[in-house]
């Protein structure tokens, strides 16, 4: 898909699992289930999908997905699959290398979203994209560097704590509305502080990256909220101003982790919001 001057590719970089009841909260598992089953240990599947944008000047990739610095302790916990759809992997279909990526858009900095963001050089961490400036919100990276005791474990420290002490870190705040002319940056505070998006629009189309927002395609179910997320009734309404909005002008919505349907549009109904 062409967007204005920017050529979109979904980027799939592999699957992880996390617990079923987690990742839907308050919701019964005789409910989301029907949507995405579980393994024998409660899991579900998540995928760790990627966008990259392309123009004449610029490579820009949305998140990298988990990476590759994982024990096989964590490997086995997480049940992490990437033999085939691993981010490099993925990028070489398209012909690229990490080297030709310009700019890392990083909604946020949870280990399924900036894991791949360094990687180990002969023992060393090193940027994986060492030719890109990095971009997060610098409210996520204060937060990200003292997490609180309930999402310590979200925030692994080797895999942005390194950008910032090269100097390839760059900080975003509410101020910056646009990351490009057909590139506008949304934030939202539910999931955590200071998450980000990217809506990429033209005058005929618009695609918006949900990062944890709206991780699979149920969560379009208003209360189909992640028990991950520090302030579930703030997403709760930036999910009713995203999709209401997405439903008025048309949007079509990237899905970063489920692992069945990348995008689709959205409508409402009387029962609330579905896929179109």
């Amino acid at each position: 898909m062409k967007i204005g001057k920017y050529k979109l590719h979904i980027i799939e970089s592999g699957y992880f699992r996390l617990d079923g009841g987690a990742m839907f909260g308050i919701i019964p598992k005789l409910l989301w289930e029907r949507t995405n089953p579980s393994d024998d240990k409660n899991r579900v599947t998540l995928s760790t999908r990627c966008l990259l944008l392309i123009s004449d000047s610029r490579k820009i990739l949305v998140d990298t997905g988990m990476g590759t610095k994982w024990d096989e302790k964590s490997k086995e916990i997480y049940k992490i699959e990437q033999s085939e759809n691993d981010l490099i992997n993925s990028l070489s279909k398209l012909s690229f290398t990490p080297d030709d990526i310009t700019d890392v858009f990083l909604t946020h900095l949870h280990f399924d979203h900036v894991g791949f963001s360094t990687r180990y050089d002969n023992g060393k961490i090193v940027p994986t994209f060492p030719n890109a400036k990095y971009f997060v919100q610098k409210k996520n990276f204060d937060w990200g560097m003292n997490p609180s005791d309930r999402d310590r474990g979200s925030y692994i420290k080797e895999n942005f704590e390194p950008l910032a002490k090269e100097g390839l870190l760059n900080f975003l705040d509410e101020k910056t509305k646009h990351f490009d002319d057909e590139l506008e940056i949304v934030l939202a505070n539910g999931h955590t502080f200071g998450q980000q998006f990217l809506k990429i629009s033209d005058s005929s189309n618009t695609f918006f990256f949900c990062g944890d927002l709206i991780p699979f395609a149920s969560h379009v179910h208003l209360p189909f909220i992640m028990a991950y997320d520090l302030q579930p009734l703030i997403t709760l309404q930036e999910k009713k101003e995203i999709l209401l909005t997405a439903v008025e002008e048309d949007w079509t919505l990237i899905f970063e982790h489920d692992p069945k349907i990348p995008f689709s549009k959205v409508i409402k109904t009387e029962k609330g919001f579905k896929l179109k």
